[in-house]
């Protein structure tokens, strides 16, 4: 039954209405994906991936969440595994998170993606905790007011919008940068990225933003600051090195300064543009 669930754009890239492909590598970094069944491209229930083999973490996730079937399952008892249909060394693991303050953070956020039929969100639930989905983050990280900034996008955006048939697909992932701190032999991503897009009144709109965690002295793992900026998303796409299929930079229309210390950050829900 499980080959039968609908997987985020593999089967199912019209979710909003519109046909929205998955972002595409650039050039610099295609070589560094790994490949399943001859595609960068990794199927889950309810969100897809491009795994950076080099980093072993993933370079994007893309996730659909359907609010009108949404589920509340525990996860009491899932553990936390590499995916057995690529290659072990390709993956981070249990090894960068043992015996220290580091967190397993999910990129796809196992909320969003427990919906539909009870058996397809089991399984999606069960999805959600490979590690190709995880990125380390500090656990005061977690606790701070503006990581719950962070963690509540996709509430806040359905609390203030009147979003079309209470539908949003959702992209997120790390930025990956050469002087990110080096800990257990594994490069600490120390910024990420989300773009939720959604219709509002017929109108297809593309939210971005921009965490900022900037590890001053990993080798102890203290949290020096991080910041939550809207970004455009063009910037998103410079960072990430991919780009979005046009349909999706055409849906945004923020207009941001160039540089981020021209910038307010985000310091509640309330700031965040919709628009």
């Amino acid at each position: 039954m499980c080959q039968n669930l609908v997987l985020i754009y593999a089967a199912n890239p019209g979710f909003l209405g519109t046909r929205i492909d998955t972002p595409r590598l650039t050039a610099a970094v295609k070589d560094d994906a790994v490949q399943l069944n001859d595609t960068d491209v990794i199927p889950y229930t309810h969100f897809s991936l491009s795994l950076n083999g080099v980093r072993g973490f993933a370079f994007w996730v893309a996730w659909n969440i359907d609010g009108t079937s949404l589920k509340k399952l525990p996860r009491r008892g899932i553990k936390f595994v590499k995916d057995p249909r690529l290659p072990d060394e390709a993956q981070i693991g249990n090894e960068l998170y043992e015996d220290n303050p580091l967190d397993r953070g999910h990129l796809a956020r196992r909320a969003d993606l427990l919906w539909g039929a009870p058996l397809e969100a089991k399984k999606a639930n069960k999805d959600s905790f490979h590690y190709t989905n995880i990125t380390p983050q500090m656990d005061d990280f977690n606790q701070s007011s503006k990581r719950g900034v962070w963690g509540r996008l996709e509430d806040a955006l359905f609390a203030e919008v009147e979003v079309d048939n209470l539908k949003v697909s959702a992209f997120g992932g790390p930025v990956f940068q050469e002087d990110d701190r080096l800990y257990r032999d594994v490069q600490i991503p120390r910024e990420f990225w989300k773009v939720l897009t959604f219709v509002e009144q017929g109108q297809l709109k593309a939210k971005a933003f921009l965490l900022t965690q900037n590890l001053n002295q990993l080798e102890a793992l203290e949290l020096d600051e991080f910041r939550v900026f809207q970004v455009a998303l063009s910037e998103v796409e410079s960072r990430g090195r991919f780009r979005f299929p046009a349909v999706l930079r055409n849906a945004d229309t923020l207009t941001v300064p160039e540089s981020l210390t021209d910038r307010a950050p985000l310091e509640n829900l309330a700031d965040i543009d919709w628009r």
